[in-house]
């Protein structure tokens, strides 16, 4: 019985598990070979139109085949010559016998190949930036509806003042924004790297242009414009600065701490069952524990997050280390690093939206963890009102003090409920019965200003932020496993 070829050679888990088909579909070879063309079809255009002999039969010709490729004619092509970009213009001259003499005139490799690579790189930032305010969408609803719900906050993962559910949601969210920010940024900021020849002198271009600088500079131009960009890079040498990769990958190491902070907290609230994510009827939890819910998509979240945030080193090693006008040991580096990365981020951010779309909220455990602590907190309100009814501060401190270790030990030791309000009513230099401590035990009392400050933090920065970006919403999550 012969093997399967599927399983006989090694297949990325990113395209067979984690990313989404428009991110996979991104980075394909038909994406990649498609914009190809289109850059030859556009160098061809701009040129035709500052009056090199290029002809608009020539043109309509490229257009014709522009996305039928003849991949079988480039790939025999490249056993040949050992070489992608003069491949696919054979390729390509073998279906447009009229234009096969113009096509990529006067270009070098990098015209189609780092062309390619900003365009790419553009459509899946847009990708990832749809992402992001899909999930912000979703969590700021999530924040709204428990605004108000008090739970115990955490410092060092220690008891703290009460927070409410909505409010620490809130943090996530802040983090998101930024991330927001940043991306629309980097977006606005991206630019093509034109038509700048071997060593970023533009000589070719000079040369067929008869010595005419202002036409070279209006090619430049022209190819931005017809491919929808504002301008291309003022400078370059062959190829764009490698300092585009790094910027580009540190937002998106950007957005994978974002949701590895968000995991973490999830998956440590699960531990302490107030807050679980998703778990599907047939799931199972673990082979060998029955009963078990594991978190599995958070803790994917935090895997998939470590590796982009080690993978943005790479694009800042490879920026480091480029000689002069250019050297080639970005290549192999840059096929699967920058790929890569927008792949585990589009995962990460598939499973964020998720996550929050199915998060499950136990108020009454989330309660009862809060009533547990809710006594030691009140001290210091009971301390106040002792002190401002006569009673001497220090010695209230210390015997509060004592107190709550006896009732801390009993707690830790014995399993025992908290009887810290009991033992302070029997004492007679508080004066206060048990019926006016317990009255202290209104949880929202210790949530502060936490509900107005989430209700103001949505609306307004995050609401009008998504109006302004209404086209983007309505995203769901595809997970594939």
């Amino acid at each position: 019985m012969g093997i399967n070829m599927d399983y006989d050679k090694y297949i990325s888990p990113l395209s067979e598990r984690y990313a989404g088909k428009k991110m996979q579909y991104i980075f394909s070879p038909d994406m990649k070979f498609k914009t190809w063309r289109k850059l030859w079809v556009v160098l061809a255009e701009a040129e035709h139109e500052l009056g090199l002999p290029i002809t608009k039969e020539q043109i309509d010709e490229l257009k014709q085949y522009q996305d039928n490729i003849n991949y079988d004619v480039a790939k025999e092509r490249e056993k040949q010559v050992r070489h992608d970009v003069m491949s696919h213009v054979y390729a390509y001259g073998e279906q447009c016998k009229k234009a096969s003499g113009i096509i990529h005139l006067g270009a070098t490799s990098c015209y189609v190949g780092d062309n390619t690579d900003i365009i790419v790189m553009t459509e899946a930032l847009k990708l990832i930036r749809k992402r992001l305010y899909n999930v912000s969408d979703r969590l700021s609803k999530f924040a709204m509806k428990y605004k108000e719900l008090p739970t115990l906050a955490f410092t060092h993962f220690q008891p703290a003042q009460p927070t409410t559910v909505g409010k620490r949601a809130s943090l996530w969210l802040m983090e998101l924004k930024h991330d927001i920010d940043d991306i629309e940024y980097v977006i606005s900021s991206m630019k093509l790297l034109g038509s700048k020849g071997t060593t970023g002198t533009q000589a070719s271009f000079l040369e067929l242009f008869n010595g005419d600088y202002e036409k070279v500079k209006k090619l430049d131009h022209m190819i931005a414009e017809k491919l929808g960009y504002e301008s291309c890079y003022a400078v370059a040498g062959q190829t764009y600065s490698r300092k585009v990769d790094t910027r580009v990958l540190n937002v998106l190491a950007g957005i994978a701490t974002s949701a590895h902070k968000f995991s973490n907290d999830i998956r440590l609230l699960q531990h302490l069952k107030e807050i679980e994510e998703p778990f599907e009827k047939n799931q199972i939890g673990s082979s060998a524990m029955a009963y078990k819910r594991n978190p599995m998509r958070t803790e994917r979240i935090a895997s998939l997050s470590r590796y982009v945030i080690a993978d943005a080193m790479n694009p800042a090693m490879t920026s480091a280390a480029q000689w002069f006008e250019r050297t080639l040991d970005d290549s192999a580096n840059k096929r699967i690093s920058i790929p890569e990365a927008f792949l585990a981020v589009d995962g990460i951010l598939e499973l964020y939206l998720d996550v929050v779309d199915g998060l499950v909220v136990y108020e009454k455990v989330i309660e009862k963890h809060l009533m547990v602590e809710l006594p030691f907190m009140a001290t210091e309100n009971i301390m106040m009102d002792v002190v401002k009814a006569g009673g001497n501060r220090q010695e209230i401190h210390e015997k509060i003090r004592e107190l709550s270790m006896e009732a801390g030990r009993r707690i830790k030791q014995e399993g025992a409920d908290n009887n810290l309000l009991e033992m302070i009513a029997t004492e007679p230099m508080f004066n206060i019965t048990l019926e006016e401590l317990k009255l202290k035990l209104n949880q929202t009392n210790y949530t502060g200003c936490a509900a107005m400050q989430t209700e103001e933090f949505i609306k307004e920065i995050i609401e009008p932020m998504l109006d302004d970006n209404k086209e983007l919403l309505g995203m769901e999550a595809e997970i594939l496993l």
